[in-house]
């Protein structure tokens, strides 16, 4: 049992994790601040926070743990901001999807209190962000990525892998490198992938009529494309690097395909469309793999 929750942004994330906890029991008060005042009062009258901090560094005096739902690129003012009411005994959590760029902000900010900082990316989400959407079961079920660094002290990692366990979450572990990596393929290119196709389409003259005859299929592939554009935007430029490393992966499997469609060559083309299909009929969610 925690006894304050200090909430710095108080969207879909940690709007989310507030209800979470206090669904679990597992804190006694959430006091919460947003750069939006409208955003905290809101979220004072839904019930995701108890109080409503007028500044970031309030909102963590006399939190014993402290969530950092923030867009990215916002993550080192906002330790900046906060460092002076850090302790030793306070678990820092936050819920970035990029990491390296996350652990060296810290590093550089809160130095000798850094190994009070657990960095967290929960799996999870929705393409409507706000906290009006924020929803108690959001993790759930979902794997939690945590990314310490050789400071980050044991004990805090314990205590961030028994929280999140607590939510119903699987826990495992990274360095950010491994992370930011990982994610480039399986997140942020799919996500550069389904906005370079919704503008591929509407660019054209007929793109319009297009998309009127689209179906369940274009549905699922594109719906990613409707996330947050400034929380993608920031994102996408802080894994920059790992991220043109998969486009260009990607760019050399289009081009067997298109090889294949150019050359009339069937066989290649069918052999290329079974590799995808058998990959993805063995793929599972959460799946942990057997290290070894």
């Amino acid at each position: 049992m925690f006894e304050q929750l200090g909430l710095i942004g108080c969207g879909l994330m940690g709007g989310s994790f507030a209800l979470a906890l206090k669904q679990a029991g597992l804190v006694k008060r959430v006091v919460g601040y947003s750069k939006s005042p409208s955003t905290t009062e809101r979220a004072r009258q839904m019930g995701v926070i108890d109080i409503e901090a007028p500044s970031a560094l309030l909102a963590v005096s006399g939190s014993d743990v402290v969530l950092l739902a923030v867009p990215v690129a916002a993550t080192e003012a906002t330790f900046k901001a906060i460092r002076h009411l850090i302790h030793k005994d306070m678990l820092l959590m936050d819920v970035g999807s990029t990491k390296r760029d996350v652990v060296d902000a810290a590093r550089r900010v809160l130095r000798d209190q850094v190994g009070v900082f657990v960095p967290a990316h929960p799996i999870a989400g929705k393409e409507l962000a706000g906290v009006e959407h924020a929803d108690a079961d959001l993790y759930h079920g979902r794997q939690v990525i945590l990314t310490p660094i050789e400071r980050t002290q044991t004990a805090q990692i314990e205590r961030a892998t028994q929280l999140w366990k607590a939510l119903g979450c699987h826990v495992r572990q990274m360095s950010p490198e491994s992370h930011d990596a990982a994610y480039a393929a399986v997140s942020h290119l799919p996500h550069l992938l389904a906005f370079a196709l919704m503008n591929a389409i509407q660019n054209q003259k007929q793109g319009a009529d297009f998309l009127a005859l689209a179906g369940p299929g274009f549905r699922d592939f594109t719906r990613i494309a409707a996330s947050d554009p400034a929380i993608w935007r920031d994102i996408l430029m802080a894994n920059r690097e790992e991220l043109l490393g998969q486009t260009q992966r990607f760019r050399q499997a289009l081009e067997a395909l298109e090889n294949a469609v150019k050359g009339e060559n069937p066989d290649a083309l069918e052999t290329l469309i079974e590799q995808a299909s058998i990959a993805r009929a063995q793929w599972r969610m959460n799946a942990i793999r057997p290290q070894g």
